[in-house]
């Protein structure tokens, strides 16, 4: 028999972007690193970040993570002054980054993250190249959501 980990947490996922889902149509998918720092990585592992109005920017080569918020801990920032919303390098190939920086160029597109997860014991971050939905597009999204609730609820009640 294999060995299990005793405070091995259920998911892997540390924050999610939720809204992103709904606001855009996503055309291309990128896994990336981040530099972090010590405090950031103890913040991480309790759960303590938010991804919400989280957004990439490119800039001289380097791909950047803005508005990420990281709640740090009291108990382990305590020499640091620790800055929640920091900008956080994001830590890519340079085919990657110079195919974000071209599409994010074009109108209409944008990146950005949808959610922070472990991998092994590396922080990665998944980023997304997109494209803004339309009002209508949004009520399409919601529909087609709210049908599929409903069908998992006939088939639990009928079965």
């Amino acid at each position: 028999m294999g060995k299990k980990k005793a405070n091995a947490p259920s998911s892997n996922t540390i924050a999610q972007n939720k809204k992103a889902r709904f606001e855009y149509h996503i055309d291309e998918t990128f896994e990336a690193g981040l530099a972090l720092a010590g405090w950031e990585v103890k913040s991480l592992r309790a759960g303590k970040a938010q991804l919400t109005d989280t957004y990439i920017l490119v800039k001289n080569g380097e791909a950047w993570l803005l508005g990420s918020h990281i709640m740090p801990l009291n108990t382990t920032s305590t020499h640091v002054v620790a800055d929640p919303t920091r900008t956080r390098k994001l830590l890519l190939h340079r085919k990657e980054i110079a195919r974000i920086f071209s599409r994010t160029q074009e109108k209409g597109h944008t990146c950005v993250p949808l959610k922070l997860y472990w991998k092994q014991n590396l922080v990665k971050c998944e980023l997304a190249l997109v494209r803004g939905k339309q009002l209508h597009d949004k009520r399409a999204t919601e529909k087609e959501r709210d049908w599929n609730r409903e069908k998992a609820r006939i088939v639990r009640d009928h079965a």
